[in-house]
């Protein structure tokens, strides 16, 4: 017990031959996963130290990719509750653990199977489209799941005569709505609090104040429509103004030909971006935009996970089995790479 509280803390080396804490920790980390054939999924939105360690880091489409072929006996997804769910309803018979049950999502608790199931009764021919940012039970009773890469050839995959139920993000489903030109497409009114506190004043602003710079935007975000506002006003170079999901945001990076980029997302993102393109200044819009959730994943959290197996994730299988199509027809369509 002294050495676990030891190393969680970084107060006493002794157990670890006098070795610096982080190198303590990431050979521990990365022995406890060998003994038990376990794989680090990390989300672009954890820790830097997490995202560092991880076997695989990106974005929910990517990761639920990963978790579905992985050939490991454990998953353990280092993200919010719903990305843990997903890994699990895709991949049934393999253990998950998520490093603290407590990470959930504010735009996960925005609706919930009831909700659905009544807004359903009222559109009986509609096709639900599901951000994947959803419950397990969410997406029991949803046709289709997308990410923020895909929503749009989502949507334009289903007949046009056809309702669109799409949920639960308002700002997505605007971004979507704006992008197909479909009347039909009834959006549900959740958001994400951290990314609805990204607004257009603030992107304003910090593109006045940085008139050379890229705008990475994330259509999740209260300013994506002020971003193609003032691309629309000439008052940012339209080329420069880029909605993009995160696994985009990093194909972004490396492409771009700016020497600085404001980013509109959860300032987790910074720091895969600034690993993909050294050179270039990225600097967050709204540098208060950080998902306390996402947070949780500690350090001393993912070593807990590893030695003592807790906050394993386990999904009602009847539920499981209603979700896996929907979120099957997700990963099928659109193009590899980008995903939340």
């Amino acid at each position: 017990m002294a050495a676990t509280a030891s190393l969680e803390l970084g107060s006493d080396l002794t157990p670890y031959g006098g070795v610096r804490p982080d190198e303590a920790w990431r050979a521990e980390v990365r022995r406890l996963a060998a003994e038990q054939n376990a794989v680090l999924l990390a989300h672009n939105y954890q820790l830097p130290e997490i995202q560092d360690i991880a076997d695989h880091t990106g974005d929910s489409l990517g990761l639920s990719r990963i978790a579905a072929t992985s050939d490991a006996d454990t998953i353990i997804f280092c993200g919010v509750h719903f990305m843990a769910e997903t890994a699990k309803i895709l991949s049934p018979d393999k253990r998950v653990l998520i490093p603290d049950a407590r990470a959930g999502c504010s735009l996960a608790d925005s609706i919930d199977a009831e909700q659905l199931r009544a807004w359903k009764a009222e559109h009986p021919d509609a096709v639900v489209v599901s951000y994947v940012n959803t419950t397990a039970e969410v997406k029991a009773e949803t046709d289709v799941c997308c990410t923020s890469s895909n929503a749009v050839d989502v949507v334009r995959s289903i007949p046009s005569d056809r309702e669109v139920l799409f949920l639960p993000d308002q700002f997505l489903g605007a971004h979507v709505k704006r992008v197909t030109g479909r009347e039909n497409l009834h959006i549900w009114a959740g958001e994400c609090h951290v990314h609805a506190g990204i607004n257009g004043a603030e992107l304003a602003e910090r593109a006045a104040a940085n008139p050379g710079a890229d705008l990475f935007v994330h259509p999740e975000c209260g300013c994506a429509t002020s971003a193609l506002y003032l691309a629309g006003e000439g008052i940012v170079p339209s080329e420069r103004v880029k909605i993009l999901s995160t696994g985009d945001m990093v194909t972004q990076a490396r492409a771009t030909k700016s020497r600085s980029v404001l980013v509109a997302t959860e300032v987790g993102m910074l720091h895969q971006l600034r690993k993909a393109a050294p050179e270039i200044d990225f600097q967050a819009v709204n540098d208060r935009a950080s998902c306390r959730y996402m947070k949780m994943i500690t350090p001393a959290a993912l070593l807990r996970a590893l030695r003592e197996g807790r906050d394993e994730v386990h999904v009602d299988p009847v539920i499981a089995e209603r979700a896996r199509g929907a979120v099957q027809r997700m990963i099928e369509i659109g193009q590899p790479g980008g995903g939340e």
